[in-house]
C-alpha cells in the first residue's frame, strides 16, 4: 500500500527485452518486483514519486533494445516517431570558468564600489529640524503656540486665585451671617 502516511518501498524492477513470457512467469509469484517492457517504459515506474535510484535489473536484449528505442544524439529514434534525445543546454557546464572568462568580463560592466544608500525618511511633525526644512515659519508658529499656552496658564491661575481671596467685610454684610454658615457647616455629610 502506497500513499502519504503509509509509504512501503517498492522493490526492485526488471526490465527485459525478447524474453516476454519465461521472465513473467519466473518473476510474477515473488512479491515486489515489478516488470517493464524496454517499448513500454515508464517514468513512473523508474523513478515512483520522483525519487531516483530504484534497484533496475535489465537484460541483455533490453540494453542492447535502448539505441532503437531511444535513439542516441547522433541519430533518431527507429520507434518512436520524431523523437530525439534531449541534449544538454550547455556545452560547457563550469558555469564560474565562462563567467570569469576574459571574453566575458571584457564585454561586462565594472562592480559600482559605492553603494548608495536610500535615505531614511523622517517624519516632519515628530521631528523639528525636518519640518523646518519644510516649513521655515514652524518654528515661529511653534514659539507663538507655546507663549500663548503661557498666558493662558497664566491667566487662569489668576482666576484661581481671585476666587479663592477671603470674602472682604462688605461682601460678608451683603451675604449675610447665616449663608456664611452654610458654606462652613461640617455636620452634613459630604
Amino acid at each position: 500500500m502506497r500513499n502519504r502516511r503509509y509509504v512501503s518501498p517498492k522493490g526492485p524492477l526488471i526490465v527485459y527485452g525478447n524474453e516476454g513470457a519465461k521472465l513473467v512467469k519466473a518473476f510474477r509469484n515473488i512479491p515486489g518486483i515489478d516488470l517493464c517492457h524496454v517499448e513500454k517504459f515508464s517514468l513512473l515506474k523508474l523513478a515512483p514519486g520522483g525519487h531516483l535510484g530504484r534497484f533496475v535489473v535489465w537484460t541483455k536484449s533490453a540494453f542492447e533494445k535502448l539505441e532503437s528505442v531511444y535513439g542516441s544524439f547522433e541519430k533518431a529514434s527507429e520507434m518512436k516517431k520524431g523523437y530525439v534525445l534531449p541534449r544538454a543546454k550547455m556545452v560547457n557546464a563550469d558555469l564560474s570558468r565562462i563567467i570569469y572568462s576574459d571574453e566575458v568580463q571584457s564585454v561586462v560592466r565594472q562592480i559600482e564600489k559605492d553603494v548608495k544608500r536610500a535615505v531614511l525618511k523622517k517624519n516632519p511633525l515628530k521631528n523639528l529640524n525636518v519640518m523646518l526644512k519644510l516649513n521655515p515659519y514652524a518654528k515661529t508658529a511653534r514659539r507663538m503656540s507655546l507663549l500663548a499656552e503661557d498666558e493662558r496658564v497664566k491667566s487662569k491661575r489668576e482666576k484661581l486665585e481671585r476666587k479663592r481671596q477671603p470674602i472682604s467685610k462688605i461682601n460678608r454684610i451683603l451675604i449675610g451671617p447665616n449663608q456664611e454658615l452654610k458654606d462652613n457647616d461640617t455636620n452634613g455629610f459630604r
